[in-house]
Parts: structure tokens; sequence; C-alpha cells
């Protein structure tokens, strides 16, 4: 028994901690990690995490930076719409994947070299394709508010099939809704409730409006 306690101590890394707290997150939420949690998965004693993670708040820092590392930056050597279209598509399948980032993704005081090279190359490419500084913040504010926005109320959506989001729909609309809420029942009967249907596939539509507004050499662009 000690040499096997010995042997996960020498294994233990911070890599093996993060992925460990990465895997609680996604099964039960950012509430539910904690440094007994992980050292409990990883089958280790608590206090061993503290040789090489300082605490929670630096194993948050870790695993926003582990998120971010997931998500493909934007390719220097595309034009700036296919690059900020690939950057978002990407980071709404992380996200969906690790749903409990969203509102953390933004928010460490520390940030790491994955988080930075991400950031550095959405920047780069942006500036480097004709955008100012003021147009480039403008254009990155308004496109994470948008993924992040649209992931946050993807993964609340009451349903994850067509058939749950029929039995959803069909628990509301009874005559007295469709007598006092006529728009909300046209939508749901002609456009939510027809064969085929993905929310999710709204996402590239309203990308692609997002992207039409942001040319940098439109007249009300700052431009300095």
């Amino acid at each position: 028994m000690d040499s096997r306690r010995s042997t996960q101590r020498a294994a233990l890394t911070p890599e093996r901690i993060v992925a460990a707290a990465l895997e609680l997150a996604d099964a039960d939420g950012i509430a539910g990690v904690s440094m007994r949690a992980v050292a409990g998965r990883l089958g280790v004693q608590a206090m061993s995490l503290y040789n090489h993670i300082p605490g929670r708040e630096a194993l948050l820092d870790h695993m926003v930076d582990a998120v971010f590392s997931e998500i493909s930056p934007p390719d220097p050597a595309a034009g700036w719409r296919a690059a900020m279209e690939q950057r978002a598509c990407s980071a709404r399948a992380v996200l969906a994947r690790h749903h409990w980032a969203v509102g953390l993704l933004d928010s460490r005081s520390r940030p790491g070299p994955a988080t930075l090279e991400y950031h550095e190359a959405t920047l780069r490419s942006l500036r480097t394709h004709g955008f100012s500084v003021p147009a480039t913040a403008h254009a990155v504010a308004a496109l994470d508010a948008y993924i992040y926005g649209f992931v946050l109320q993807e993964v609340s959506l009451p349903f994850s099939s067509p058939d749950e989001l029929e039995a959803v729909a069909e628990s509301l609309l009874d005559e007295e809704t469709a007598r006092r809420y006529p728009f909300f029942t046209e939508f749901a009967r002609t456009h939510a409730l027809q064969q085929g249907y993905d929310f999710g596939a709204e996402f590239e539509h309203g990308l692609t409006m997002l992207l039409d507004s942001l040319a940098p050499d439109r007249p009300d662009v700052p431009t300095s």
C-alpha cells in the first residue's frame, strides 16, 4: 500500500491535476471542483496537490488556460473574416464540452501562456488585416459576447433532441396560449417544430450577420 501511494505521489503532476479538475467540472460544474475532490479523483491525499498547485484559485487559472489551449487560434495566413469565423466555431465547440468555463474565460487576473497566445493571435489577425486598435476592440467584444452568449443559451435549453423539443412545445401550446401569444405560437408551430429544425444551426447565421458588420473599411468604423 505504501509503495502504491509513493508511486501515485511520484506520478502526480500539474497536468494530471488539471486534467482531473476538468473532468470534475465537465461532470458536475465548477462548484464541484475543490482540491479535496480533485485529490479524491486522483486517489491521493489533498495535501499532495499543494506541492504542485498552491490552491483552488491557482487551479482555476490552470483550468481556464487549458480550455484556451483547446481553442484553435486564428490562422495568420487566412483573411480576417475566415480567421474570425474559424475562431468562433472552434470556441463554440470547446465551450460546448466545457460549458462551466463560459463565465470564467476572461475572469482571471493571472492569465496563462495559452490564454495570452490565443488573444495575441486574435489581435494580430485583425490588426494586420486593416483594423484600427479601436475597431479591433469593437470586433473582439462583439464576437466574444456573441460566442459566449450563444453557448450559454444553447447549453441551457430545456431540450436536447427534436422529440424533447416537441414535448416541451406541446405542453405550452394549448388554445389559451395561442389566443394570448399568437406570435409565439406561430414561431413554434411554423419554425421551431418543423422537421430538421436545429437551434445550433442559428450560430452560423448569426455569426455571418455579425461578421458582415465588422468590415474595417466601413465608414462608421473608427480608424484611429
